[in-house]
């Protein structure tokens, strides 16, 4: 008996290390608001009045699984395989009649090691998301997508993934991280048609948080090649074309416990430009740029308890092409926020976007448009949305 006991017990003693040397996660955050918008583009071309109810107002409605193997030595092999859906009527987020993606936010695996950093290779976020849009009111930041810049330009919304990508991000040294990743085209004998690149750093020390990074794509606007590293039948392009380039620096300062400010530089340019990401016209010309200048706050009132706010200026530059003159449009993005959390995974949120653009020289393509509405009759929007968020 004595030895059948040694034997029961060694057995439940390593099945214990087994499963504690092997985890996956579910996991997952369900956003969806009311939400009023005001001169929405009609089918006629006038102005009305919207009322809806949303899906991911802040942040866009997924769930994911992240897996993680301990094979000794410091080094694990992990996963992370990730939907997004429309919480309205369950479709999944990321598709388009020419192409559905079950896993289309994330889609990884690869190794990491505790002592150099992690090779990760599939669908994945470029440095620009990584390191510049933690410091943003936007993205991870608590303004979400309705804070978004104009037409998500410079990626600090999450909205552009690169496929076929290698991705090496290190960790932290004394505060400081950096990565590099490649995504390939996937073309024969076409390497340099939709493949992509980003680099960038961070550094972080007590209260203070900065980063910097650059995106380029290489793309042949006459011959697009959808299986290349830019989503392009998913929906997911920022902007369609030729080569794309991005690049920002960010920083923020916290006081408090969670309290913070953050400002924000981002750059993109597109060339030989064909559409513009939530738009509902296409653009043609050789270079449409864009300079964004964002600074941003939140308060907690309370542990519980939040005010946020941020502003953004935006400076565009379009060369003309056959959808309209020469323009240089700007934007002017206010946000304003109240966040009230029952637990650390559920809250309620108001939030209030007003924007304003002018030197669109006509075109409607740079009518007034805040993130995920229909984009205005006009050069204003004013847009509100109450809402609650569930973590898992």
């Amino acid at each position: 008996m004595k030895l059948k006991d040694l034997a029961i017990a060694l057995t439940m003693l390593l099945t214990g290390v087994a499963h504690a040397q092997s985890s996956v996660t579910l996991y997952g955050t369900i956003d969806t608001s009311m939400v009023y918008a005001n001169n929405v583009k009609t089918s006629t071309g006038q102005g009305a009045s919207q009322f809806m109810l949303a899906s991911g107002s802040l942040s866009t409605s997924r769930w994911g699984l992240r897996g993680n193997e301990d094979l000794g030595g410091g080094l694990h092999a992990v996963f992370d395989l990730e939907n997004g859906f429309t919480l309205n009527n369950g479709a999944l987020k990321n598709s388009t009649a020419a192409q559905t993606d079950l896993f289309g936010r994330q889609a990884w695996v690869g190794l990491s090691s505790n002592e150099y950093g992690a090779l990760t290779l599939g669908r994945q976020y470029d440095f620009i998301v990584d390191y510049v849009a933690p410091n943003s009111g936007t993205g991870p930041g608590f303004g979400g997508n309705l804070a978004a810049h104009p037409y998500d330009n410079d990626n600090l919304n999450n909205d552009l993934r690169l496929n076929n990508s290698v991705k090496f991000s290190s960790v932290s040294y004394g505060g400081f991280k950096a990565g590099a990743m490649y995504a390939f085209s996937n073309m024969a004998g076409a390497g340099g048609d939709n493949n992509a690149y980003s680099l960038g750093a961070s550094y972080s020390n007590g209260p203070i948080n900065i980063g910097a990074a650059y995106l380029q794509l290489n793309r042949d606007a006459a011959l697009p090649n959808a299986a290349g590293a830019s989503s392009i039948n998913d929906g997911d392009q920022l902007a369609g074309g030729g080569d794309q380039r991005i690049w920002g620096a960010s920083a923020q300062y916290k006081f408090g416990e969670k309290s913070s400010v953050g400002v924000v530089y981002t750059h993109s340019v597109t060339y030989k430009i064909n559409s513009l990401f939530g738009a509902t016209n296409t653009i043609s010309g050789q270079s449409m740029k864009f300079d964004n200048f964002e600074v941003n706050g939140r308060y907690f009132v309370r542990p519980d308890f939040s005010l946020g706010a941020s502003y953004t200026y935006t400076m565009g530059a379009f060369s003309g092409g056959s959808t309209g003159p020469a323009a240089d449009p700007h934007w002017n993005n206010f946000v304003v926020q109240a966040d009230y959390q029952f637990s650390a995974r559920t809250d309620v949120y108001a939030q209030a976007v007003y924007q304003l653009v002018g030197g669109g020289n006509g075109n409607a393509i740079f009518n007034a448009g805040v993130y995920g509405m229909t984009q205005s009759s006009t050069n204003k929007q004013f847009v509100t949305a109450i809402g609650l968020r569930h973590r898992f």
